[in-house]
Formats: C-alpha cells, structure tokens, sequence
C-alpha cells in the first residue's frame, strides 16, 4: 500500500481477480488516514506515493502479483525509485493476487518469494 488513491476501474478484467478489492483499500486507508484517504492533505510520509523526492531512500525490495490491485502502484513506485537512483529489487509474480504467498504458501512462486524476501533481508 503506496498511494491512498489507488483503484481500477469497476469494468477492468482484473476485478474478477481481486484478493483486495477497492472496497478493502478505502476501507484500510481511511482507517489509517483518519477517513482522509484520496484528499489533498495526505502527507507524504503517510502514503509513500505521493512524495516528490524519492532520493536518498535506503534500498528497497518490492514484490507483488500480476494480480493484485497494488500491481501498477508497486512498479510505477519501483519507476520512480529507479530514476532517484534508489537501490531496488522488483520481482512481479504473473497471473498471482494479493497475499498470494498466504494462500498457497507451498507452490513454487510462493517458495521463491519467501526465499527472494530472505536474501533481501540478510543483505541489510
């Protein structure tokens, strides 16, 4: 969770796919954000998308499903970092959905995802 504004389309194919849906996300940033999700005065620190300046962050590891709703906010962020020069590790699982890696821990992405999370965290 990036940027409070995230949402696709009610049309979009991918809905049918959704694990989280637009409803959860309004739902977890409002709570979060006190019911300001989506406003003008959400600060940066907050929802990490809508920082100008993303230069100087540590290295940073970002995995997601093709099938997450997260998916576009976690490669544009990945983007942005990238051009600040930020140290990144991306890793985009296809055709899997949000907290894939809870729902079927035991298949071979689920395994690869726990074990690329691990080599990211001993590198610190």
């Amino acid at each position: 969770m990036l940027d409070d504004r995230t949402c696709i389309k009610p049309d979009d194919p991918l809905c049918g796919f959704l694990t989280w849906t637009n409803r959860s996300n309004l739902i977890g940033w409002n709570a979060y954000l006190a019911g300001k999700a989506g406003g003008e005065d959400v600060p940066e620190y907050a929802a990490p998308a809508r920082a100008v300046d993303l230069g100087g962050l540590p290295s940073t590891y970002i995995d997601v499903g093709s099938l997450d709703l997260f998916c576009k906010e976690a490669v544009t962020f990945a983007s942005r970092l990238a051009a600040a020069d930020v140290q990144l590790e991306l890793h985009v699982y296809p055709g899997l959905p949000h907290i894939f890696d809870l729902y079927a821990p035991d298949i071979e992405l689920a395994r690869r995802a726990a074990e690329n999370r691990r080599k990211a965290a001993m590198s610190l």
